[in-house]
């Protein structure tokens, strides 16, 4: 099948590549030359412009995959690409976009009858070897249509035991990939599975904190335990109830650095997982661990936060409590219990 895909990076250019070791025919746009050149020399067809693209891919109706970052620049490629497809033709948005943006473009397209599909991606730089799971939104006919193209890029079933009593469920599930529903479902399942993810990294992280810090100075001596973190990480990979992917990575990471040196510790997020909570709170649903564990990468690029700070004051108020610093004023003098209690704290 062909099939245009535009945005190269990591996983756009992956996804090329897996495409192209399937059969099927990539042309390929980027505004950087080198990802089109590399892949030009793997056997896709480069493209010099959105319009190079639109004329290159001869089989109609004809399919072009975007990969390109959230935001105005999918909104602008989408947008050129609803003037340059004809009726029939399909724009299929893969990367990390807002779902109710879905909504909105497949609404824009449909009048000059152009399908749109979004599809949630998962899978990252591994995608290549180990398949994308993909969540996908929009029209049966268009769906069906590609079905080659998801089909290719799944994993497939792989050594992963099959479910019981699934008998009759959809079978694309099991291979990796589902038709969600209409357009902008697939990106919304996606933005709840980064919710979740971010929920799953989160409790990762801190029992491995609560693990590493086990010889604290703060307990008493008989109760501080030196622990090998990455003996740790491997034993739960294997038939523990917590394994999973993130927990495979997180044992490799620990494996090459237990201390995590080359970590700054400073977390982004995609903004799927504020949508995630977005979509909770217009729900009425209950997220307590999403919304913190999305607090969590709030918190984790800042050295203090104002918060804190209050906090620092509230316990110097009460009780004399110096955070770790100079007192906030030298002529306070605390005795007694409150002379106990800060010794306690600068040990901390």
């Amino acid at each position: 099948m062909q099939i245009g895909v535009i945005g190269l990076g990591r996983m756009g250019g992956n996804i090329a590549r897996r495409l192209i070791h399937a059969g099927h025919e990539c042309v390929v746009f980027d505004t950087n030359i080198k990802p089109r050149d590399a892949l030009a020399q793997e056997g896709a067809i480069e493209a010099g412009s959105l319009e190079d693209l639109v004329k290159a891919l001869s089989s109609k109706p004809r399919a072009v995959w975007v990969m390109l970052p959230a935001g105005q620049i999918t909104e602008e490629t989408v947008e050129d690409l609803g003037r340059l497809l004809d009726p029939d033709d399909i724009v299929i948005d893969g990367g990390n976009s807002f779902y109710k943006d879905d909504i909105r473009r497949a609404g824009k397209l449909r009048e000059r009858k152009i399908h749109y599909v979004d599809c949630g991606t998962s899978g990252g730089v591994w995608g290549i070897d180990r398949g994308y799971c993909m969540m996908i939104g929009g029209p049966k006919e268009a769906v069906d249509h590609l079905d080659p193209i998801f089909a290719a890029l799944a994993p497939g079933l792989g050594i992963i035991p099959r479910t019981p009593d699934r008998a009759n469920g959809d079978a694309r599930a099991e291979r990796g990939y589902i038709h969600a529903g209409p357009s902008g479902s697939g990106h919304f399942v996606k933005m709840v599975h980064n919710g979740i993810e971010y929920g799953l990294m989160q409790a990762y992280a801190e029992g491995f904190d609560i693990l590493r810090n086990k010889d604290s100075k703060d307990l008493p001596e008989d109760e501080r335990f030196v622990l090998n973190l990455p003996d740790i990480a491997e034993v739960w990979r294997r038939g523990s109830v917590i394994s999973s992917w993130l927990l495979d990575l997180s044992a490799a990471a620990l494996a090459k650095d237990p201390l995590l040196t080359n970590f700054s510790g400073y977390v982004q997020d995609s903004g799927e997982g504020r949508w995630t909570v977005e979509a909770a709170i217009e729900e009425a649903v209950p997220a307590n661990v999403l919304t913190s564990a999305l607090y969590a990468r709030f918190r984790s690029r800042k050295e203090s936060t104002f918060g804190e700070k209050m906090l620092s004051a509230m316990r110097f108020g009460f009780g004399g409590h110096i955070e770790g610093r100079e007192p906030i004023d030298p002529e306070l003098e605390p005795t007694g219990v409150q002379a106990h209690l800060l010794a306690h704290d600068a040990e901390r």
